[in-house]
């Protein structure tokens, strides 16, 4: 049998309908919070991994899978930050999209009495963000290929799940998609 240290055992946390808490970025526990919530009795071990850590009273298997046993209810609407706004808009420039040096672009400019909220705010790389600069997309024909919106959980969810961690144990794979549309 080979060693594998604690640390590379995080358990992944489901709510109490199973689903995960979120899904970008997943939501994992680390090995002692996950047994401190065990002996607290405030989740359900769904399943475990083979490494066991020992006390000298006890001997536990770490738990690979746990679900609490009270459900919390998620937020409606996600905070409005860099990472949820760059998820919301997949990780690209709404104007011409690349993946690279990402910032992010009023619609309506600031020096214009634009805000600073989900409905004017887009993904932008550098290069088109500067092109764009303190003008009105309508001004300069500059339009993203989608236009800002308030996003919900889900919709945060649902683009995280494009984008994998680069980490995932086999027993988690039960709870991670079994909401995903299924191919005829």
């Amino acid at each position: 049998m080979t060693f594998v240290s604690p640390e590379a055992c995080p358990a992944l946390v489901l709510n109490a309908d199973f689903r995960p808490l979120s899904y970008f970025p997943l939501s994992l526990w680390s090995w002692q919070d996950a047994i401190k919530a065990v002996f607290l009795d405030r989740v359900n071990i769904v399943s475990e991994y083979e490494r066991v850590v020992r006390s000298p009273t006890a001997e536990i298997h770490l738990p690979s899978v746990v679900s609490l046993k009270e459900y919390v209810r998620p937020a409606r609407h996600p905070a409005f930050t860099r990472f949820n706004l760059f998820l919301r808009d997949r990780f690209t420039c709404q104007y011409c999209g690349s993946p690279e040096d990402l910032t992010f672009d009023h619609l309506v400019p600031r020096s214009r009495g634009g805000q600073t909220t989900w409905d004017n705010v887009v993904a932008a790389c550098s290069p088109c963000n500067l092109r764009k600069g303190s003008h009105h997309p309508r001004d300069i024909g500059m339009w993203p290929t989608q236009m800002p919106f308030r996003p919900t959980v889900f919709d945060l969810q649902k683009n995280g799940r494009m984008f994998p961690p680069n980490y995932l144990h086999q027993s988690w794979m039960d709870y991670l998609y079994w909401d995903t549309e299924l191919e005829p």
